[in-house]
This record gives structure tokens, sequence and C-alpha cells, in this order.
């Protein structure tokens, strides 16, 4: 059965938004949200970078970034994804609880309940392209096969 998410507020998969208040450190700087590291990369070695990262709320980060007055990156389209899996496992691998909440998905799909975007989300008829849930599957499993190595490599060590 799919795992479903789409608000922050929304217990127990929340924080698999990125309006989530799980700050990070990336790239030398701290990040309030994985929503305003997404954005401000838009805009990546400009002053626009620093006042989305700055932005007060993660809306506001999503709302400055999606503004065309500023200078959108030339390759934005091609680096969007690994954009955003950057952001994902910075949040994921800085905060405890984040990798036992994703693990503890098992196999299950993950799936954005974001009904105007086809693209992060699964829109509004659900033939939306869900990157960000699979970009969060993509992440479970990398933590998994870490995890699994840990233990190998504990067990080789006794």
């Amino acid at each position: 059965m799919p795992i479903y998410f789409y608000s922050d507020h929304e217990a127990p998969y929340g924080a698999f938004s990125n309006f989530s208040k799980h700050g990070f450190t990336l790239d030398g700087k701290y990040w309030k949200t994985s929503e305003h590291y997404f954005q401000a990369q838009k805009f990546v070695g400009t002053p626009h970078e620093e006042e989305v990262r700055n932005a007060p709320a993660p809306k506001d980060a999503a709302d400055w970034g999606r503004q065309r007055s500023r200078p959108l990156r030339t390759d934005w389209e091609e680096v969007k994804d690994d954009v955003m899996r950057r952001a994902l496992h910075a949040k994921f691998t800085q905060h405890p609880t984040l990798p036992d909440l994703l693990l503890g998905t098992g196999d299950e799909e993950i799936v954005e309940n974001a009904p105007g975007d086809y693209y992060w989300g699964c829109g509004k008829d659900g033939s939306g392209r869900n990157r960000l849930g699979a970009l969060l599957m993509e992440l479970r499993t990398a933590l998994r096969r870490e995890a699994e190595e840990k233990t190998t490599k504990t067990t080789d060590d006794d």
C-alpha cells in the first residue's frame, strides 16, 4: 500500500515534505529546510541564492524561487534532480530520527500527494512523475545498503 505525504504537519510522514523544519548544512552553509536549499540552487553563485536561503519560511523560499524575474541558471533542468538528491541526503543523514522513519517504510511506494505538481508529485489525477517520492525511495535503498554494510563490517570485525 503506497505511503502518501504532502504537508509537513501530517503525521507520521510530514518529515518527508521539503517544508519540514529539518535544517541541515550543505555546501558550507546552513539551510532551514530542503525547500530553501532546492529553490536557492536555481540561482547558485548570485545574490538571489542568499536571498532565497534567508527566506523566513519554506513557502517564501518556494515563491521566491519560482519568480521568473530572477535569472534561473541555464542548466537547471539538467541538474534539478541531483540538487534535490543532495538536499534529501543531507537532511536525512543529519537528523538521527529521519533514517529510521524512512527505513520504516519498508518497500512501500512513497508518493508526494501534491495535486498541483506533476513533476515532483503525483498530480491531481495520479499521473504525475512523483520524482520526490522516487528520490526518497532511492535514498531509502542507499541507507538500507549502508546499514547492512555497517552490520557486515561489525560482524567481520568480531
